[in-house]
This record gives C-alpha cells, sequence and structure tokens, in this order.
C-alpha cells in the first residue's frame, strides 16, 4: 500500500464581515524546510507585523511557498 502524501494549507482573514464590509482570505502551502526559513525571516502571526514588515515577507512567500492563493 502506498503510502499518502498530504498538504497542509495556513489560512488567515481579515475583514469585519458581510454586514460591515469586505472580508478577504489567504492561504499559503509550504514546505517544512522553507517553513523554518521564512520563521527564520520573521514570518509570524501577521497582526504582530508593521505594515513594512508584512511587505517584506510578500515576495518571500509567494517565492517559496508550494501554493498560495487570496
Amino acid at each position: 500500500m502506498e503510502a499518502k502524501k498530504y498538504l497542509i494549507a495556513g489560512v488567515d482573514e481579515v475583514g469585519r464581515g458581510c454586514l460591515f464590509g469586505p472580508v478577504f482570505a489567504a492561504a499559503v502551502s509550504l514546505s517544512n524546510a522553507n517553513e523554518i526559513n521564512l520563521l527564520n525571516q520573521g514570518l509570524k502571526d501577521s497582526k504582530k507585523l508593521s505594515t513594512l514588515q508584512r511587505n517584506n515577507l510578500v515576495p518571500l512567500i509567494k517565492k517559496n511557498s508550494i501554493a498560495w492563493a487570496i
């Protein structure tokens, strides 16, 4: 029997909901090695990052992810 392989995606959302405005959601799948690399470069809870930190991580996340979507 062949072992099954799974991808896990991290998901987050921002917004107030349909009654108060738009909601945006994003998902990212990373390999273990790239996850560790991005954590070492400052990736953590987006609400704890400055706008500059988030903006600097965007190209790194896109480049190092298996898949991403907004």
